[in-house]
């Protein structure tokens, strides 16, 4: 009697049916860093991953696109890698749910998550509006450029005259008006625009010179 009340208040083993026994062998391969067990897992999941997503996202479709839906499939994925795959390691085939049903709850706690996070945020406008931005100040690249173009200049200024570059840089540099110039340089308003003429296609010459023997 006693030997049967022992063997009774074990805790009973869950049986294991063949598709317990296969998702303990996919299991093991996704720990195991196993590419075929990954893509079993991506082409049995993908789909059920997804649907809990966007059953989720669904309400939200002002604040939530696809971009959206394919991070938080990401953020789920690096969840399951994380800290030597503990999650994967926590889920025992055959202990009630089916790793698929696992994986659906886990999909459907990551799109939470990630609609918790993006209440969390500043509010954001949509790319379109982007396009629309613009900035007062030059980006790096037309910084880079413009130190380039000053510098050509600079060096081919060395080529004109005193009252030449005095006359640039009143009207290029200080942008003077040519009746100011005319005065400052003690020149007629009609020299102004005719020195102007001459300057501009001196140096755009000079310019395409230098251009062709970079």
């Amino acid at each position: 009697m006693e030997t049967q009340a022992a063997v009774t208040s074990l805790p009973l083993r869950p049986v294991e049916t063949p598709e317990t026994a296969e998702e303990r062998v996919l299991l093991v391969g996704l720990l195991r860093d196993d590419q075929r067990a990954w893509q079993t897992f991506n082409a049995r999941y993908s789909r059920l991953i997804y649907r809990c997503i966007t059953k989720v996202t669904g309400r939200f479709s002002a604040v939530v696109g696809p971009d959206d839906i394919r991070e938080i499939y990401a953020a789920l994925c690096l969840s399951l890698l994380a800290n030597d795959k503990r999650k994967l390691r926590t889920f025992e085939p055959g202990r009630g749910n089916k790793l698929g049903s696992w994986i659906g709850m886990l999909a459907i706690h990551a799109a939470y998550d990630y609609l918790r996070g993006l209440k969390r945020e500043p509010k954001r406008g949509c790319l379109a509006e982007a396009e629309t931005l613009s900035s007062q100040t030059p980006d790096p690249y037309e910084q880079v450029l413009m130190r380039q173009r000053a510098r050509i200049v600079a060096r081919l200024l060395e080529s004109f005259s005193d009252k030449d570059r005095q006359f640039i840089t009143l009207y290029y540099g200080e942008g003077l008006d040519p009746e100011v110039i005319a005065d400052q340089m003690q020149i007629s308003v009609k020299t102004v625009y005719s020195k102007k003429h001459k300057i501009r296609t001196r140096l755009a010459e000079l310019l395409q010179g230098a251009a062709l023997a970079a």
